[in-house]
């Protein structure tokens, strides 16, 4: 055990993590040059095209260390260091605090043209939080706009080490790499636990593979894990066999035993993904351990949306792919959800928008699963007049205004870190948005960090973009959740001659429901097709209209074969026109084409 490092990478997006690892594993001849590429461990194509590593990817390197430090007391020998790659994006916060919960140790990656970013200091205190320690890197010092002083100084700053303690390196190039192997068997403490007590081991992922059952990855903190043992899980209490265990390269490497500090997998056939959870303790049915490992979340989903298959006769199929995909992504929450509109479906919960569009598309490559997302809300409260509280995660489950005494939406606190020069242009989109400014500090003459308080149902939709573009991309950002408060919150509801629909209803504050409404009012009279009869879309609140748009009938010239003659038979034909219309009208329904659902995420202001 002395001689295993258990370790993560974390650092802002795009800040060279995947990079960073590729190099880790070609110079210490973990993966053959035949099989390197460029983010060897973003093993997605979606990773791959986006340039965002989604899931957290667990490898074991092994490094012969010599020590050439005078003030190290490492012994030489041959080092197993279990390297776990983490995600960059605010969304995908929930899988580093997984990796973390695995680990001893973390580097800390800052990109030296960029310096600290808001999500660099956000993982940095996850991972204090879990007692690691830090070694910080700064990464790309051979690009032409490194600012390798000022970036130390920030460091130096943020975590109080010493100057000599800051590593610099370039994934690109390979430069440092032998530093940073070597600073990760002096620096970072070998894991600690009793190899003689009974089996104790945190599950942090699994995958499903379709010709073995699920594969369960794990870290074991007491005891050690046999080919053949009978498991068991914590929470389930179910037990299993080990049909075979061994430790993860790039792909699984096969052990007859997994020993304590280890990160491995085990695979016992199990089929069925609710008896997996994340985050539980695996323990022998002989030897049982008698209590759980602590300091694991609970995932809290931030966005809500309902997923409903195209095709109704597909929702048996699309469940069986949702939990499979729940194995992969254990942030991923569902639950069962009709809709008068679109028939049987899910309402899930997600870290954030990008995590949405990566489900809703991993649905689509992996699964082949043609799904329609519904207006992504977020959950509120509600308190009725008997005193009853409601978590209101669907608009269709808000309580009648009549029943309704107050209605609190969550807040967060938003921290945005950029260049003087933007803070104009950040203060009017964040007070646009009900932000209200708490504090400004400079972190450098040339960085300014903003802290406000927000509404998380206004930053949902397009906040992040809208910041982007805003303070051309120089502006990171970060939030967490700080609560429930009292707001005017009002049901807005679409109907199409007079019929509610009910996918199309959203939850938002009444004093920008008339502007939502309208524009949504407009998108619709653009995709709608025209029919034979006239359609009204209009946007209520209760029994008011807000908002109204008309899509005019199709009409043929029923006057065209009256030539001359009394006016009175020309009324005459347009009176008949006009009551088939009506009576059309009446038995007539109106298609909603998907596109309808997917503008509302695209109304731009």
């Amino acid at each position: 055990m002395k001689n295993i490092r258990n370790f993560c990478i974390i650092a802002h997006i795009d800040h060279g993590k995947s990079t960073l690892a590729d190099r880790l594993l070609q110079t210490t001849n973990t993966i053959s040059d035949r099989d390197m590429q460029a983010q060897v461990l973003d093993d997605m194509d979606l990773e791959r095209e986006k340039g965002i590593t989604i899931k957290s990817h667990a490898i074991q390197i092994n490094y012969p260390y010599k020590n050439t430090n005078p003030n190290s007391n490492t012994p030489d020998g041959l080092y197993i260091l279990n390297l776990i790659d983490t995600p960059g994006h605010v969304d995908f916060s929930y899988e580093v605090s997984r990796a973390l919960a695995a680990c001893e140790g973390a580097l800390l990656l800052v990109d030296a043209t960029q310096g600290i970013q808001a999500q660099t200091i956000s993982n940095l205190y996850l991972a204090i939080e879990n007692d690691l320690e830090i070694i910080p890197v700064i990464n790309k010092i051979d690009m032409d706009g490194a600012m390798i002083p000022e970036v130390k100084d920030q460091i130096i700053d943020l975590i109080g080490c010493k100057e000599e303690e800051i590593l610099l390196a370039s994934g690109k190039s390979g430069i440092g790499i032998e530093e940073i192997l070597k600073a990760i068997c002096e620096r970072i403490p070998a894991p600690k636990g009793d190899p003689n007590a009974p089996l104790q081991a945190l599950i942090f992922d699994s995958v499903f593979n379709s010709f073995r059952g699920i594969i369960v990855y794990y870290r074991i903190f007491n005891g050690s894990l046999k080919k053949g043992d009978k498991v068991k899980f914590f929470s389930t209490d179910k037990e299993y066999e080990a049909d075979e265990v061994g430790i993860l390269k790039l792909g699984l490497d096969k052990k007859d035993q997994v020993h304590c500090g280890d990160v491995g997998y085990i695979i016992t056939g199990i089929k069925n993904a609710k008896e997996v959870k994340v985050g539980d303790t695996l323990t022998t049915v002989i030897n049982p351990t008698d209590k759980r490992i602590d300091g694991f979340e609970d995932v809290k989903p931030m966005v809500f949306a309902g997923i409903f298959p195209v095709d109704t006769d597909k929702f048996e199929e699309l469940r069986d792919c949702m939990e499979k995909l729940q194995l992969n992504d254990a942030s991923l929450t569902f639950e069962l959800e009709t809709s008068q509109a679109l028939g049987f479906g899910f309402r899930c919960g997600f870290l954030g928008l990008l995590h949405m569009e990566i489900i809703q598309e991993r649905l689509e490559r992996e699964f082949n699963q043609t799904v329609i997302t519904t207006v992504p809300n977020v959950s509120f409260i509600a308190y009725t007049v008997k005193g009853e509280k409601i978590d209101v995660h669907n608009p269709a489950t808000l309580p009648d205004p009549t029943r309704t005494e107050r209605i609190e939406e969550p807040f967060i606190k938003a921290q945005i870190i950029t260049k003087p020069d933007y803070i104009g242009n950040i203060m009017t989109l964040c007070i646009s948005k009900r932000g209200m400014l708490i504090n400004q500090s400079y972190l450098t003459p040339s960085r300014v960090e903003l802290n406000f308080e927000m509404p998380l149902t206004e930053i949902v939709f397009d906040f992040y973009d809208k910041l982007k573009s805003q303070t051309r991309g120089y502006a990171s950002f970060d939030y967490h959740p700080i609560g429930f408060r009292e707001s005017d919150i009002v049901r807005m509801d679409i109907l199409l001659n007079g019929e509610k629909v009910d996918a199309l209803s959203a939850l938002i504050h009444r004093s920008r429901a008339q502007e939502f409404g309208r524009k949504l009012c407009e998108k619709l009279k653009e995709l709608l097709t025209r029919q034979q009869f006239q359609i009204a879309i209009q946007a209520a609140i209760g029994a008011k209209v807000i908002a109204r748009e008309n899509i005019s009938a199709m009409r043929k010239d029923v006057t065209a074969k009256c030539y001359g003659g009394d006016i009175s038979r020309k009324r005459k034909l347009l009176e008949k026109q006009k009551e088939g219309k009506k009576r059309m009208r009446q038995i007539g329904n109106v298609e909603v084409p998907q596109e309808a659902f997917l503008a509302v995420l695209k109304l731009d202001d």
